[in-house]
């Protein structure tokens, strides 16, 4: 049976972030991801994991002005020394909070920048976060996401991704497999998952349309999840959707489908 990570940005966000733990360890979950620690205090997060049995499995890298809509910086050429001090301040959490692989969100294409540019800047940056990382003993992931969600994203298609991956040529670079965001962009998420196994460090999930649990739109998750286990995924796969009513309500897709 695949293992399960809440998504703390998403799920049980009826109650304040701080609480979250405990209601996604209270709901049966044994790990949790969210999108950014950095607004809080390394050592209060750290407690909140040890005092709920909790592993934390995923956070990004710090991304720009997300309130101002930014998406990432890693491929804006004027945030080179920005994106690099938050390496450092990444890992600072992620070993505080014994979390073993951070994603990149690559950002979206600045305005006056060329795409070539962007890939460069991006190649370069992705070179030093995998080498300060890995010195770290911490995974570096990217993640394509939908150019529907986030119009402008620069990285939205896993050959895409892959094919930065080759250029890097890291192997403390990953790829983080969004269902979701695959469904949109690609489909074929059965032969992909497979075909690129050893390159997927994680799995996030969402059902199409609308982003909610599985069971709720168009991906056969409960023929998905066997054909995870079958091709020996081993990692988690994090709950990265937008609950249709509740949290709790929602929750019956595990017992259901998986």
């Amino acid at each position: 049976m695949p293992k399960f990570a809440a998504n703390l940005t998403m799920l049980f966000n009826e109650q304040p972030f701080m609480d979250r733990f405990a209601a996604a360890s209270k709901a049966g979950f044994k790990a949790v991801e969210y999108l950014f620690p950095y607004a809080f205090d390394k050592t209060a997060l750290a407690q909140a994991l040890r005092d709920n049995g909790l592993q934390q499995v995923l956070h990004n890298l710090p991304a720009g002005d997300w309130d101002a809509g930014e998406r990432g910086i890693a491929c804006h050429p004027d945030r080179v020394q920005e994106f690099r001090d938050g390496v450092g301040r990444a890992i600072e959490y992620a070993q505080a909070l014994g979390c073993p692989q951070v994603n990149c969100l690559a950002g979206k294409l600045p305005a006056g920048v060329s795409r070539e540019q962007a890939h460069a800047t991006l190649v370069t940056n992705l070179s030093f976060a995998a080498d300060q990382l890995k010195t770290a003993g911490i995974r570096l992931l990217i993640e394509p996401i939908n150019h529907f969600d986030i119009p402008g994203f620069f990285l939205t298609r896993t050959d895409q991704a892959l094919a930065i991956l080759d250029e890097v040529g890291s192997d403390n670079l990953y790829l983080q497999y969004d269902i979701y965001h695959a469904q949109r962009m690609e489909g074929e998420l059965a032969a992909t998952m497979q075909k690129y196994l050893p390159r997927i460090a994680h799995i996030q999930l969402a059902d199409n349309p609308g982003r909610n649990e599985p069971g709720t739109g168009e991906i056969n998750y409960a023929w998905l999840f066997k054909h995870i286990d079958t091709i020996g995924y081993s990692g988690w796969i994090g709950c990265e959707y937008k609950p249709k009513t509740t949290t709790v309500e929602g929750l019956g897709w595990i017992k259901k489908l998986a």
